[in-house]
């Protein structure tokens, strides 16, 4: 997990046996936002759209839309008998403070994919003990991995 709990939407748990992600570098682009007043909801929240309201809009170094995440990578532990799923830890420059100056929560998504729906939401993490001050901001992920499938 990132810096705080976090979980994975039951629709990704589902398309992802569809077939629908590709997860590997440069095989889709996938996104990481910053929000602020979010309520999770891994039930009924599948797509960019359901949660798009409470991202920040572009102002004090924050650019609506969020990060491209980079140095996407998958692998296969047989040691632990588990697929890992990670990515370099996406800094902002120069961010803010921004309004409210704690962000609640990140959220990572799938540009590229347009059906069986477009932009569908991958995992979501808590955030809110880091203010967002005009320095640098770095989300840091899990030093095992964004996902882990066990």
């Amino acid at each position: 997990m990132a810096e705080g709990n976090g979980a994975i939407y039951n629709n990704f748990k589902e398309v992802v046996m569809n077939g629908v992600f590709n997860l590997a570098s440069g095989g889709h682009t996938l996104k990481v936002t910053l929000h602020t007043g979010y309520t999770p909801n891994i039930d009924t929240h599948a797509v960019w759209a359901d949660v798009s309201a409470t991202e920040y809009g572009t102002a004090s170094g924050y650019t609506a839309g969020g990060k491209t995440l980079g140095s996407q990578a998958t692998s296969q532990d047989d040691t632990n008998d588990r697929g890992k799923f990670d990515a370099a830890d996406p800094t902002w420059t120069a961010l803010g403070p921004l309004s409210p100056a704690t962000p609640s929560h990140a959220i990572i998504w799938d540009d590229t994919p347009t059906t069986p729906q477009a932009d569908p939401l991958i995992c979501y993490f808590e955030l809110g003990t880091k203010a967002t001050n005009g320095g640098d901001y770095t989300l840091t992920f899990h030093a095992n991995g964004i996902i882990l499938l066990t």
